[in-house]
């Protein structure tokens, strides 16, 4: 079943195909950007086995909070570094040069910069299955030559500035910074169904410091507003994969009025958000904030482990048996019950059993070697940080069911069920198809506002009949303060409530999709 379920997974990242991409003419001022996709396929069984291995990496880079070819400050998360663009549903095209040269890219709200493969790219095998930049076709071109490169999860580009016209719809931007990549040697970029990547965060995070396509669009007047927004379409029967407006918004594509909300950080569109609930019921984890970052280049919902375990156990998602989770609730499950009931501080009681250290805000691995049977594997520094991890999880937890009265059995016999939901390596979890309609509401508070997600809008269905296959589409990722904790919220969101990215203000606004 786990070997199944990761080419599952990874079908999922190879899921989706441009179309030929149709533009729609505008006299409302609006530039509209149509997007296409297709239905999932379950056939690309080489491409699935590499990228499921690779997936590895992806979860790796995760524990790696830093930023990477940015200036910034050192305990700032690079999101760009945890992104695997396999995952991606959504493709638009574009041109570059005088004449225009087209390239398929996701248009990405996380992340800044605007890359597509050079002709000049001679030794990764990626550059071979893509369109290319050609310079020397272009009358518009400007040498730059300034290298650069950009990390993600699973794997790197690199290459060099360029400068040329970048034609988005109908809008020619004049003299766009862009990278020609030279260097691919991920294998997610041979068999990825995109070009490149446009980047629509903030400049703050722009590798080179680059000013992004949106920020020229806006500065040569070419928008009738400094705002752009995106509607998904989730009908899979549907050709059309959706609409991205620059310059305003499309009343048609959604339907009362938006809920808005500041950007808390400009570098991603980053804002505040309140709790998770599950049918009604908090998950306790945000109960007093977390944040979130509105993701179109992501295609899950990620969010804190502790949360994420919570709902996979809600909806019946099976996932890997943590040993770690197990062990903490049996031998420190009693003494964290008693310590809760002792109001001793939440945050505290992992470094007062040992599990952690504490450095004012919340637990840090204590990154001590343990001894340990000599035909075992010795304890390391990553053996520490998920036995510290998982306390903190299991504080949440019994914190939360104390709150509703729970008894200690119940309590420690409900942790245990949840520890056997923790996700898999990958972050994925299957679910039974044929219990969807049972499976409850999930529910986002985001200014003050619920934002309910039924399950039909939150499982992604793989096949159809007997062989259909069902995964959970929330996946987990852990980010600690200040940036965390953190939801990414990728398209299984941004697909049911249209999202507005006001940079005239500096906000977010969601609305039910139409």
């Amino acid at each position: 079943m786990g070997t199944k379920l990761k080419s599952v997974t990874v079908f999922l990242f190879l899921c989706f195909l441009l179309f030929p991409l149709v533009f729609s003419a505008s006299t409302d001022g609006l530039v509209r950007i149509g997007l296409k996709k297709r239905k999932f396929d379950l056939n690309d069984r080489i491409a699935a086995k590499i990228e499921s291995k690779e997936g590895e990496a992806l979860k790796a880079a995760t524990r790696k909070y830093r930023l990477r070819g940015n200036a910034g400050d050192p305990q700032d998360i690079d999101i760009v570094a945890l992104k695997n663009y396999m995952d991606a549903q959504y493709f638009g095209e574009i041109g570059i040069g005088t004449p225009s040269q087209k390239f398929t890219v996701i248009f990405d709200t996380g992340s800044s910069n605007l890359w597509v493969p050079s002709a000049k790219c001679h030794f990764s095998i990626a550059c071979y299955f893509h369109s290319k930049y050609k310079s020397r076709s272009s009358s518009t071109y400007k040498k730059n030559g300034k290298s650069a490169a950009i990390h993600y999860g699973t794997g790197a580009i690199s290459g060099f500035f360029s400068e040329d016209h970048v034609k988005v719809g109908d809008l020619v931007v004049k003299d766009q910074e862009f990278i020609e990549a030279t260097r691919e040697p991920s294998i997610t970029f041979v068999v990825a169904k995109f070009d490149g990547i446009l980047g629509l965060g903030f400049q703050e995070i722009s590798v080179g410091n680059a000013v992004p396509v949106w920020y020229n669009m806006v500065n040569q007047g070419l928008v009738k507003e400094p705002v752009f927004s995106f509607w998904f379409n989730r009908n899979a029967d549907e050709e059309e994969g959706g609409e991205i407006v620059f310059g305003g918004v499309d009343p048609n594509h959604f339907k009362g009025q938006h809920t808005y909300v500041p950007v808390t950080r400009k570098g991603y569109w980053q804002f505040d958000m309140g709790d998770v609930d599950i049918d009604g019921k908090t998950t306790g984890f945000c109960a007093s904030g977390c944040s979130a970052i509105a993701d179109s280049g992501t295609s899950l919902l990620a969010g804190p482990t502790a949360i994420v375990t919570e709902l996979n156990h809600a909806i019946g998602a099976s996932g890997v048996i943590s040993q770690e989770c197990k062990a903490v609730v049996a031998q420190y499950g009693e003494t964290i019950i008693e310590m809760l009931l002792a109001k001793d501080e939440p945050k505290k009681i992992c470094s007062k059993i040992g599990l952690c250290t504490f450095d004012g805000t919340r637990g840090v691995s204590m990154g001590i070697e343990s001894v340990v049977d000599e035909n075992s594997h010795k304890a390391s520094g990553g053996w520490h940080d998920a036995m510290c991890s998982t306390c903190e999880m299991t504080v949440v937890w019994m914190q939360n069911q104390l709150t509703q009265n729970q008894t200690q059995d119940k309590i420690l016999n409900y942790v245990n069920e949840l520890c056997g939901r923790l996700p898999s390596p990958m972050g994925e979890s299957a679910v039974d198809c044929g219990s969807i309609s049972t499976m409850p509401t999930v529910s986002f508070t985001i200014g003050g506002r619920k934002f309910d997600l039924a399950p039909e809008q939150y499982i992604l269905k793989v096949g159809e009949g007997d062989a259909a296959q069902c995964i959970s589409g929330f996946t987990a990722l852990d980010v600690p303060p200040p940036r965390g904790p953190l939801w990414i919220l990728g398209d299984v969101f941004m697909g049911h409530f249209h999202t507005v990215f006001d940079y005239g203000n500096l906000r977010v606004g969601f609305a039910e999709a139409a």
